[in-house]
């Protein structure tokens, strides 16, 4: 049996559609988390997960553009002040991780951090 052009060209498209998403495993939970940063403090500041939950995180930053930054994870987002960015990752890495403001713009943001925890 062959697809022909049309068929392997609809094919693509499924593949496509179906691949942007993230794939939960049977077992395995999406863990919806809201975060702010406003005042140079994130809220909540700690926030703990079960080890291969899916995390979708929505971060708002309040007064002034904030990042949510966690280097074991590779993530790097930014929120314009009054905005919010929503991004998955996957907690595989059991143990504390801390997540921080990388922007530099004064010492507020630097002194800005939260933990993870991934039990």
């Amino acid at each position: 049996m062959t697809l022909g052009k049309t068929g392997a060209l609809a094919l693509v498209c499924i593949a496509g559609v179906v691949g942007a998403g993230t794939l939960v495993a049977r077992g395995q939970q999406v863990r919806e988390v809201s975060i702010s940063g406003s005042q140079y403090a994130f809220s909540p500041a700690r926030i703990e997960v079960q080890r291969n939950d899916v995390v979708k995180v929505t971060f708002t930053a309040g007064d002034m553009a904030h990042s949510f930054t966690i280097d074991n994870y590779r993530i790097a987002k930014r929120a314009w002040a009054g905005q919010a960015v929503t991004f998955e990752f996957r907690a595989d890495q059991p143990g504390e991780h801390t997540f921080y403001c990388n922007l530099t713009q004064d010492d507020g943001c630097r002194n800005m951090k939260g933990t993870l925890v991934v039990r």
